[in-house]
This record gives structure tokens, sequence and C-alpha cells, in this order.
């Protein structure tokens, strides 16, 4: 199931769903599983998920994101195509009721988005772009760890990394743009934290 990548919000969630039923506990290795190990844009699109919705506010998981996401970009940049991602990593966990939860939160969201997304400026979401989405997407994960002090503050940046990786999904150039603009809200927020 893992290895055909979904080309939309509502086709992940069903995957996740389908892949987590009857579990006690969702380790964010099944989820990656599910999403699609090997699909940039689908794990970028998992972390971004996660921390849009209520699972951000387990602590220390803006944080587990935020690594997640540096070790597999950084993997992009030195022109891996596989990713090796930390066990410990692998094996955080959450509730089935908690991960249940985060299902129905993001339902009505990815059937509104997945209306608004398509193939458009597919030069934003291939070959080379690939580098610079990887780049923009460790800066976002960099401002997590510190937002992680307020609560569900990482949900801005979680927000960037959910579109950009929905933009190499449905190879909408778009969503690049879009998600370029969540960066400096991000630093906004981390101003007023620390100053």
């Amino acid at each position: 199931m893992g290895d055909v990548q979904a080309t939309n919000l509502e086709t992940l969630l069903d995957r996740l769903e389908e892949s987590c039923r009857g579990k006690d506990r969702i380790t964010i290795g099944v989820m990656l599983e599910a999403a699609g190990q090997r699909s940039f844009g689908a794990l970028l699109l998992l972390a971004g998920l996660i921390a849009i919705s209520p699972l951000s506010g387990i602590p220390g998981m803006p944080t587990t994101i935020s690594i997640m996401v540096l070790v597999t970009a950084g993997q992009i940049l030195l022109g891996r195509s596989h990713f090796w991602v930390p066990q410990w990593v692998l094996r955080r966990s959450v509730s089935q009721a908690k991960f249940e939860r985060a299902l129905l939160f993001l339902r009505p969201v990815a059937r509104s988005v997945d209306r608004l997304i398509r193939p458009r400026l597919r030069a934003l979401t291939q070959n080379s772009a690939i580098y610079v989405v990887s780049v923009l997407a460790i800066l976002v994960a960099l401002t997590m760890p510190p937002l992680e002090l307020l609560p569900f503050a990482a949900t801005t940046a979680g927000a960037a990394l959910a579109i950009f990786g929905l933009a190499l999904v449905a190879h909408d150039g778009l969503l690049v743009i879009i998600a370029v603009s969540f960066y400096p809200t991000s630093l906004v927020l981390i101003t007023k934290t620390f100053l």
C-alpha cells in the first residue's frame, strides 16, 4: 500500500485510516508506511497534517516532526531516493482514540482543499525545484521546536509543511508559492515568544 503515492488529501487520510484500523497505538512508522515512505511529498504532507491536527498538542510532537522533516529533506539534498528515519522517531505513537479524533478533525479540511488543487505550474514541483522545496522545508522545520513552547503555535509551520507536501503530491506549483508565505508568520511567532 505504501508504494503507491496518494495524489490528494482524502486519499491519504483513507490510507491512514485503513492501515491503522484495529491498532491500540499508532506509531509514526505505521503512518509513514501508509503515506508512502519513498515519496518526499507524502512525508512532508504527513508531517504537516500531524502538526495542524490536535496531535500537535502532545508534548514533544512538534519537535519530533521537525526532526523527521530535517532528516528526510537533508537526504533529498544528498541525492537519496529512499529515506532513513531514526527508530526513536518511528516508534513515537499516539492512542487510537487520539488518532481517530485527528482524522475526524482533518476530514472537512481535506474535502475543501481537494476541490482547489490541480496540476499547474509543474516546474515548481519537479526536478531541481524539489531541492528548493527541501531547503524551504528545512527552514520551516527549524522554527518548530521553539514554537513548541506555545501551545499549538507550531500549527503555522505545520500548515506550510502540509502545503509543500501537497504541492509535490498533486504537482501544484501554486501551493509552493502559498506555502512560502507561511514562513514569515512562524518567524514573527518566534520573535514574540522570545523577545
